[in-house]
């Protein structure tokens, strides 16, 4: 028996059959599915997903949403770009493919936030078209089954696993070949402590008879993540509502809604000295940090008050708003400077 027979015979006992995307002949929630399953778990995602879709049930309302409110049901799920994509895309299918989702792989892939895999995953589990995947549980079970030499992200190995994928990848079943191996990947092929003995293709997997599970796939040499720092000013009204300002469209939380942020490397005295009369500041937090996937950012809170009536002077530079804390908004909101606003020290 090959290794998808092997993979497909388990899936049906074990694998995932429930999840609220599998819905064959719907391109529309599986792609949602998978832009949110990139660098994030199932279990994570279901939540978000359900609430996505209840709120865009179709491409059409997708496309025709504000950023804002996709942003704020993406709000703690991270990577926000994928987002920003996916509103981007809804938005060229409703234009230029008249609402009708792309059915030709070549035609995903060249849509913003949809690469190879992703393209392949959403076209054989919605509508059973053969294509092999690459995704990170993906690559994990090949490279251990076949002993792949190299960190996975490196083009020649990444390639190697494209080659394999394609031969292991059967004609038929498409759709429930897809979720098998991601749910191998996931379940049982796990990054740390597979579980090998309940494997289906053990008896042939080369990293396990060689006694190398742990060295498979080959780990990305660790560089020490640099370090940023920054202040936030979380400036209030006397209603209690805090002063949020837009994030550039692009960079960190890329349009996302922000305290306003004092430059890296500026004198924080210096800075609250040159802030209005009417404002007047308080001592600055703790030092807080945030990882991103390429940096630590270390960040310090300053509060201030607005003194009298002085709110439209504030509010000089758009975009930026008043956000009342208590009766919340639907703005994307990074999930740092969400817990900041609804913590009990605000």
């Amino acid at each position: 028996m090959c290794f998808a027979d092997r993979l497909l015979d388990w899936y049906k006992q074990h694998g995932r059959h429930d999840l609220p995307w599998q819905i064959r002949g719907a391109p529309y929630p599986v792609w949602v599915s998978e832009i949110m399953l990139q660098q994030t778990q199932v279990s994570t995602v279901i939540p978000y997903f359900e609430r996505f879709i209840k709120q865009f049930p179709d491409l059409q309302q997708l496309a025709n949403a504000e950023l804002d409110h996709i942003l704020h049901l993406w709000s703690g799920l991270g990577y926000y770009a994928r987002a920003r994509n996916l509103h981007k895309t809804a938005k060229i299918i409703a234009d230029q493919y008249n609402g009708k989702f792309p059915q030709d792989r070549d035609e995903l892939v060249a849509l913003p936030g949809i690469g190879r895999s992703t393209a392949g995953a959403i076209l054989a589990q919605s509508l059973e078209q053969r294509h092999p995947i690459l995704d990170g549980n993906v690559k994990r079970v090949l490279a251990r089954y076949f002993c792949v030499k190299g960190w996975p992200g490196s083009t020649e190995t990444e390639k190697e696993l494209w080659h394999l994928s394609e031969n292991v990848t059967p004609a038929d079943n498409s759709a429930e070949y897809t979720q098998a191996i991601m749910d191998l990947g996931a379940t049982i092929c796990k990054r740390s402590k597979p579980d090998c003995p309940a494997c289906p293709v053990n008896e042939s997997c080369q990293a396990l008879l060689t006694g190398e599970v742990n060295t498979y796939p080959y780990k990305k040499e660790r560089k020490t993540l640099p370090i940023k720092s920054t202040k936030f000013l979380l400036l209030k009204n006397n209603i209690g509502e805090i002063f949020l300002t837009q994030r550039p469209p692009a960079g960190i939380w890329g349009g996302l809604w922000c305290l306003p942020e004092i430059s890296q490397g500026s004198d924080s005295e210096t800075v609250l000295d040159c802030l209005p009369a009417y404002i007047k500041s308080g001592k600055p937090t703790a030092v807080t940090r945030h990882t991103f996937s390429h940096y630590h950012l270390d960040f310090t809170v300053i509060p201030a008050v607005v003194k009298g009536e002085q709110d439209n002077a504030v509010m000089e530079d758009a975009p930026a708003v008043w956000y009342n804390p208590d009766n919340p908004s639907k703005l994307g909101l990074a999930a740092p400077i969400k817990k900041i606003l609804h913590s009990h020290e605000v």
